[in-house]
C-alpha cells in the first residue's frame, strides 16, 4: 500500500473523511498525539486498526466526536459527564460511559463502558465534522512504540499499512488524553493527561487515581483504558528512570553513564549542567514541558542508536503524574529512587 502525508486542508480532510466513510484507515492530528482513526461503528474498520498497530485485540479503543450530541445512542451520558464536558471538551479529557449495543464490542474489548472523547484540534474535528462518523482512534504507533507527536513520526510507523496521513504539525500537548471512569460511584482516573485529577476534581468534588496509573497491572488484571495492559511507549534502548533530589539523581546518573557504553542522558533543564560534555538532552523546564517534549525524545534516541537511556523523572503529582506513567511504561517500570 502507498501512504501518502498529505498537509491537512479542505481537500485532504474531505479526502480522508471519504476514506473512513468506506471503511478504511486514516492518521490524523490532534492536541495529545496523533490518531489512528476509523469509523467507530463499523467492526470490520476497526480491526483494521488492530492489523495496522499489531494490537492486542484486548486493549481498548477511544472513540472521537465532534460535539456532546454525537453521543446518542453510543453511551448513557451521566450528569457527571455533562458537567465535565462543559469544563473540558473540546480537550484532552476521555471519558468512560456505559456504551449501548450499537458501539461494537471490538471497539471497547469486550468491555460493557466505551471511552469518549472530543479533541481540541481543528483539523480533528472538521475530520469529524466531514464524515459525521464517530471515529475509533488509538495514537497512530505501531503497538509499543513511543506515540507520534508529528506526521513523520506516524510516516515511520505506518508507511505501507495506511493509506493517508493528514499533517497537521507537531502536536501541542504530547501525551495522550486523561481517562476518567464515570461508571463507579467517584470518578478515576485511568490513565494521567493534561487535565489532571486535581482538575476533574475541581469541577464534581472528587476525584481518585487508579493504583494500576504507577504500577503494571498484575496477572489476571484487565485493562479498562488504553495505556494501561501491556509495554507502552517504548523506545529500543534500555531505559532507567532516576527521581530523588537534583545532586542525588545527577550523581547516580553520571555513575552509571561512565560504567556504560553508548548511554544519553535525558534531564530537566536545570540539571543539564552537571552532565558536562556528556550526551544529555533537554526534558524541558516543567512536566508540562516534559510532556511535550518526550515522545519526540524518545524517537531522537532511537535513531542515536543508544543502548541506555537515563532519564530524571518527574514528580508523580498534577500535570507530573501524567509525564511519569508515560516514563514508568516505556521504561518498563525501571524506576530507581535516589
Amino acid at each position: 500500500m502507498n501512504t501518502l502525508c498529505l498537509p491537512a486542508q479542505e481537500n485532504t480532510i474531505h479526502q480522508a473523511a471519504q476514506l473512513i466513510q468506506q471503511g478504511q484507515v486514516v492518521a490524523f492530528p490532534t492536541e495529545t498525539v496523533y490518531g489512528l482513526g476509523a469509523n467507530a461503528l463499523d467492526d470490520q474498520a476497526v480491526r483494521s486498526i488492530f492489523t495496522a498497530k499489531e494490537r492486542p485485540a484486548d486493549n481498548p479503543l477511544i472513540v472521537h466526536v465532534a460535539e456532546e450530541r454525537q453521543l446518542d445512542g453510543l453511551c448513557e451520558v451521566t450528569d457527571t459527564a455533562r458537567k465535565l464536558m462543559a469544563a473540558y471538551w473540546p480537550g484532552p479529557l476521555t471519558m468512560l460511559l456505559y456504551k449501548t449495543s450499537q458501539v461494537p464490542n471490538v471497539t471497547t474489548a469486550g468491555l460493557p463502558s466505551v471511552a469518549v472523547r472530543c479533541p481540541n484540534h481543528p483539523v480533528a474535528l472538521a475530520l469529524l465534522r466531514a464524515c459525521q462518523l464517530p471515529i475509533a482512534a488509538p495514537s497512530a504507533n505501531r503497538s509499543g512504540r513511543p506515540s507520534p507527536t508529528t506526521a513523520a513520526h506516524v510516516y515511520e510507523d505506518m508507511q505501507g499499512r495506511i493509506p493517508l496521513i493528514l499533517d497537521g504539525g507537531p502536536c501541542q500537548v504530547g501525551v495522550e488524553s486523561t481517562v476518567v471512569d464515570l461508571t463507579g460511584p467517584v470518578p478515576c482516573v485511568l490513565r494521567p493527561g493534561a487535565i489532571t485529577p486535581e482538575d476533574i476534581a475541581a469541577v464534581v468534588g472528587d476525584c481518585a487515581v487508579a493504583p494500576s496509573v504507577m504500577r503494571p497491572l498484575k496477572e489476571g488484571e484487565h485493562a479498562p483504558s488504553p495505556g494501561m495492559k501491556h509495554r507502552h511507549y517504548a523506545p529500543k534502548a534500555k531505559m532507567t528512570v532516576f527521581v530523588g533530589s537534583n545532586d542525588q539523581v545527577a550523581a547516580e546518573i553520571i555513575r552509571r553513564y561512565d560504567a556504560a557504553e553508548n548511554a544519553v542522558i535525558l534531564s530537566h533543564d536545570d540539571l543539564l549542567p552537571a552532565f558536562g560534555s556528556r550526551r544529555a538532552y533537554s526534558l524541558g523546564a516543567n512536566a508540562a514541558e516534559g510532556a511535550h517534549l518526550l515522545f519526540q525524545r524518545l524517537r531522537e534516541m532511537d535513531e542515536l542508536g543508544c543502548s541506555l537511556i537515563l532519564a530524571q523523572g518527574w514528580e508523580a503529582t498534577g500535570k507530573g503524574l501524567a509525564v511519569m506513567n508515560r516514563m514508568a511504561r516505556a521504561a518498563a517500570f525501571d524506576i530507581v529512587k535516589v
